[in-house]
């Protein structure tokens, strides 16, 4: 039951300055770079954790995470994203003073702007080739469409003028049941066939509807229960007739009700809420993890997966600490009643706002984090070495040790995700079809001529 993920996350970003001039979001990008990445070494660039760092359509900074083989790797190198976007803005600010400007740069782990523009967070699972997609993605697609009852972030939206709380900031972006687009027909399910490894045996699940968590239990929970459904699918546990009559409406209609109440329709005439459609999946899931050997991440997944579901039938606020949209919920509305304002309050959309600023000073997210108010999933100190450290038991190790060869012997290079390539004279190229395998025999005698003090940089 060994799996890759990945998650690709675009980050919203903005500069805010103190005077009237004006600096285009490119520039503010390039500086964000050049804290991250020096002049020499590719802009578009693999970093030595093994992830990868480029600017997305929108200039957006994009963080892709190394391949992980576990779920809770997966949250820590997601979490190592933030972390290194926000080590960016001190040099990215200094870089603006020593051009005469003042001002600052906020980044935002959202996934809309006020300008009703969406960027994404991308979930990858790595798939056995013999396996029937589209039957894999009919089975999924319900899924998928009820999964933001507890995976989404939450966010305040005007229908007819009004603000209205919504679930999901994806969920009304989506527009296919399946696409090979990311951008101009977004789907539940994408159908571009990158497996970034032996195509003869693997291909890629690529989900694009979901919404970028700060809560990293609410990221465990969004990974570990599509890991677990997928697994089950895979294996030949089917749920007949569970066939949404239109995904695309299903998905927006319960993004827009808070109460987990309103029923979409089955394509054979049944009507169910997204909790109920999430239950007929969870018992599924039980029967078929039941019947394997015990598997303690996904046994956890399972017991988690119940228990929220519970929670959201009785009173959604008893995951205040664990679910994004939930959190802010509450947040947004102990300010209103603290205040006595209204969700029309221009403070309100602020909120809205901040609490997806990775800024750990500023961030709501990360004041409720310091006031013990969130749920803590992995270690910080793991969260910090992954910034530079990649997993040890796949392929970015690999790629990692790599990158470091030719930053301290200040040689030219090329990566991607399936090989590496040292430029110019003696050019050579690696190639690392294996997200697995976390061993290069190539890459070991390169390292040979390193010093380990040199390889720490």
């Amino acid at each position: 039951m060994k799996r890759i993920f990945g998650l690709e996350c675009e980050y919203g970003l903005t500069f805010s300055p103190n005077g009237r001039v004006y600096l285009p979001i490119e520039k503010i990008l390039g500086y964000i770079f050049e804290g991250l990445i020096p002049n020499s070494w590719p802009s578009n660039a693999f970093l030595t954790n093994g992830a990868r760092f480029y600017q997305d359509t929108g200039c957006h900074p994009e963080y892709a995470t190394p391949e992980c083989d576990d779920i809770f790797e997966l949250v820590v190198h997601e979490k190592a994203g933030e972390r290194i976007l926000e080590s960016c803005l001190p040099a990215a600010e200094e870089r603006l003073r020593e051009e005469g400007l003042a001002g600052d740069i906020y980044i935002f782990k959202n996934n809309t702007d006020s300008l009703g523009n969406t960027y994404g967070c991308h979930e990858n699972f790595l798939m056995q080739r013999d396996v029937d997609f589209w039957k894999v993605a009919e089975q999924l697609i319900p899924f998928f469409v009820t999964r933001q009852i507890y995976s989404g972030a939450g966010k305040v939206l005007k229908v007819s003028g009004k603000p209205h709380y919504f679930l999901s900031q994806r969920a009304q972006h989506i527009h296919e049941k399946t696409s090979s687009s990311t951008t101009s027909s977004r789907s539940i399910i994408n159908t571009r066939d990158e497996p970034h490894a032996d195509a003869e045996k693997y291909r890629r699940l690529h989900i694009i509807l979901g919404d970028s968590n700060m809560s990293e239990f609410a990221t465990y929970l969004k990974i570990g229960t599509a890991d677990l459904v997928l697994s089950m699918i895979e294996a030949g546990y089917f749920i007949r007739s569970i066939e949404l009559e239109d995904p695309v409406k299903a998905i927006r209609e319960i993004s827009r009700d808070p109460t987990l109440k309103k029923k979409v329709k089955l394509d054979d005439g049944r009507e169910f809420s997204a909790l109920e459609i999430q239950r007929i999946y969870l018992e599924k899931a039980s029967e078929f993890l039941h019947a394997r050997p015990y598997d303690k991440v996904l046994a956890d997944v399972l017991t988690e997966w119940e228990r929220v579901l519970n929670a959201l039938e009785d009173d959604p606020v008893q995951l205040v600490r664990e679910i994004d949209w939930v959190t802010k919920r509450w947040l947004i509305q102990s300010y209103i009643e603290r205040k006595g304002c209204g969700w029309d309050d221009p403070r309100v959309a602020m909120m809205d706002l901040q609490y997806h600023d990775v800024n750990r000073k500023r961030g709501l997210y990360y004041i409720l984090e310091a006031h013990e108010k969130t749920v803590k999933m992995v270690d910080e100190e793991a969260v910090e070495r992954a910034t530079s450290m990649p997993p040890q038991s796949t392929r970015a190790k690999v790629r990692g040790d790599f990158i470091r060869f030719a930053r301290a012997k200040n040689r030219s290079y090329t990566v991607d995700w399936t090989y590496l390539k040292l430029n110019g004279y003696w050019e050579e190229t690696i190639l690392c079809m294996d997200p697995f395998c976390a061993f290069n025999r190539r890459v070991d005698e390169l390292l040979a001529q390193v010093s380990p003090a040199s390889l720490r940089m």
